[in-house]
């Protein structure tokens, strides 16, 4: 089969890995880099992903693949620490001293925020799917740890969505980091970075003899007697990765529009870092970023020879004017950080960076197979309802074998 895939982000990239060499697969990628979000920047002798990304202990599925592409040994496992930013102050929020100096929640909120903790991976997700975060906890722990534990989070993923969040989406993100020590939560990362994920995905794919059109975006796809016309060029099926609006946008069929929002993400680099060595600091103060995402905090700085941050923002429709500037003065300014120290900074923005996983979400999660097209990415069901690279890598994959059942019965 002739095979046409949109979008050459990670789900894309594990499709085509699984069906190149058995099928002629083309992979179409409007930008000049892969792996979408998981793409990378080069910095002179290093590489650094443009938006912040670690793996966790049960992503079993991206081990395998890592094993596959002769990975396994670049991946180590740290400690993530996380705190909040309160009141113009740090807080630390790893040991059990930690927490319970924590001045913004009294013992009564600690002990029903452990409690939640603890309970959270037995929870009923579908039931929690038509009900929000927010009313969630307030009605179980109280408007408090709302407003200085779980809004700041919210805050952080979902910027002004926040409130349509819903509690399916907090309960699996609570049971996915629960994997902690008493310093901290463990994380994984690839030694020498995700780029090399991404690196060795494409040299695979080119060895088996698929194609990869970066910079050449879906301008037209049609359905023509059974087979797929993208940009002019016939295909017996075609794998669409990207959102189902961006889709229709090229001519695509015509779906139900899922909830998205876009990322912002500037990356710095400097001397020396300023987050008291907490890798994830939540903003609980109003900032032009949710978080700050001390890389080195979590990477040893060695690696690079300077401190690298992340000032994450999310944001629906259009982008703020002068977001960029407005997030580097405010860094500075709050941190007591000269604007001559910063080494260099980037802007990364995605208008459709991923899904909001709002109320009722989980009944808007389309079909792999939709009106003869495939589709799978980040709005899959693996990807629900706390998306990850593990997840992408589960969508790429079952799609993939979705078309390898349709050619085996089809016998093409």
């Amino acid at each position: 089969m002739r095979i046409a895939i949109i979008g050459g982000g990670l789900t894309g990239l594990v499709a085509a890995h699984a069906l190149s060499g058995e099928h002629e697969v083309d992979i179409f990628e409007k930008m000049p880099f892969l792996g979408g979000c998981l793409s990378s920047y080069p910095i002179d002798n290093y590489w650094i992903e443009r938006y912040y990304h670690h793996c966790f202990s049960n992503d079993t599925h991206l081990f395998a693949l890592l094993g596959t592409l002769g990975l396994s040994e670049k991946l180590e496992w740290k400690t993530g620490t996380t705190g909040y930013y309160a009141k113009e102050k740090i807080h630390p929020l790893n040991t059990p001293v930690e927490i319970l100096r924590y001045p913004e929640l009294s013992l009564i909120d600690k002990a029903r925020l452990g409690y939640l903790t603890f309970t959270a991976k037995n929870a009923d997700l579908k039931a929690l799917d038509d009900i929000t975060a927010e009313w969630f906890i307030i009605q179980h722990l109280g408007k408090n740890v709302y407003t200085s534990f779980f809004e700041p989070l919210l805050k952080s993923k979902f910027g002004e969505k926040r409130t349509e969040v819903s509690a399916a989406w907090l309960m699996s993100r609570i049971a996915i980091r629960s994997n902690r020590g008493v310093a901290g939560e463990h994380l994984g990362y690839l030694n020498g970075g995700f780029h090399l994920l991404i690196d060795a995905l494409e040299q695979a794919i080119e060895r088996n003899g698929g194609k990869i059109r970066k910079q050449q975006p879906v301008s037209s796809i049609a359905h023509e007697d059974g087979h797929w016309a993208v940009n002019d060029s016939r295909y017996d099926a075609a794998i669409s990765t990207i959102p189902p609006q961006g889709l229709e946008k090229a001519g695509g069929p015509s779906m139900q529009s899922l909830p998205y929002q876009g990322a912002a993400c500037m990356t710095l680099a400097m001397d020396r870092e300023v987050a008291q060595g907490i890798y994830w600091l939540n903003m609980k103060d109003a900032a032009p970023y949710g978080a700050v995402v001390t890389h080195t905090n979590f990477i040893e700085r060695e690696r690079y020879g300077e401190h690298i941050v992340y000032l994450a923002s999310y944001f629906s429709g259009t982008l703020s004017s002068n977001l960029d500037r407005r997030m580097l003065d405010d860094f500075c300014s709050r941190f007591s950080v000269a604007q001559t120290e910063i080494h260099w900074h980037k802007l990364a923005v995605d208008h459709l960076a991923g899904p909001v996983y709002t109320t009722g979400y989980r009944s808007l999660i389309p079909a792999y197979e939709q009106k003869g097209l495939y589709m799978a990415g980040m709005f899959s069901l693996p990807n629900y309802p706390e998306r990850s690279m593990e997840g992408s890598i589960r969508a790429g994959q079952d799609v993939a074998a979705c078309i390898t059942e349709r050619s085996t019965h089809d016998g093409s």
